[in-house]
């Protein structure tokens, strides 16, 4: 926990947040589900709208999606935390990938967290956070630890690295076993985006189908 002499945790005041995410309906639902745990001062869809909210209300925290249009949620904390580092950053999203853990980390996110996570846990989280604490999903953790603990990064994937944050997503989706309409509803996206991304994702990495896009997937273990 926190320093218990804090702002946030002596309950005197709550948290400032922001909260940036490409999906409305979600960030409406985040709004309801943290009720008056928290002040909700902006929103944003995508990088250049956070950065630019951000900067206009310099909340206490951002509750930050990984996967965003315009470079993802590492973009919106580069451009961010090199004029603003007081600001905090809590990630939360649907992927549990330890890619993008480690990302959104080293780039500046003092926690982690997944959409699976209770509004009660996530207001928790948030107060936390704002607290000066770190904060993770417990499965999370420990791909932050044994990156921290490596003497060296790990090592790059240029056949990953061709792959956009969504089509990444999609794929480790697929390569589970999801069906197209299963990927659609985990990603709140549409079947035939789906399609598309799988598509591309093929191409990209001249396979023949989603059976050795699974085979390829589970080789990289990123299922």
């Amino acid at each position: 926990m926190g320093d218990d002499n804090s702002t946030f945790a002596s309950g005197a005041a709550v948290p400032r947040v922001v909260i940036v995410d490409d999906h409305r309906l979600f960030r409406s639902g985040v709004r309801g589900e943290l009720g008056d745990a928290v002040e909700v001062v902006g929103e944003a869809g995508d990088v250049d709208g956070a950065v630019r909210v951000i900067g206009e209300q310099q909340p206490d925290l951002v509750l930050l999606d990984v996967h965003l249009p315009g470079g993802g949620g590492v973009e919106v904390l580069r451009r961010v935390l090199g004029s603003h580092p007081e600001i905090r950053f809590l990630a939360l999203s649907v992927s549990d990938a330890a890619e993008d853990v480690i990302g959104v980390v080293r780039g500046g996110a003092r926690g982690y967290v997944t959409k699976t996570i209770s509004g009660k846990e996530l207001a928790n989280a948030i107060v936390r956070v704002a607290d000066g604490d770190a904060v993770f999903s417990p499965r999370l953790a420990g791909f932050v630890l044994d990156a921290f603990a490596a003497t060296d990064a790990p090592p790059m994937d240029p056949e990953l690295d061709r792959l956009t944050q969504r089509e990444r997503e999609v794929l480790r989706l697929i390569a589970r076993g999801y069906a197209y309409k299963e990927v659609a509803k985990e990603l709140f996206i549409s079947v035939k985006t789906v399609e598309t991304h799988v598509s591309s994702v093929l191409r990209k990495l001249q396979l023949s189908n989603r059976h050795e896009l699974s085979r390829w997937a589970t080789a990289r273990k990123l299922v």
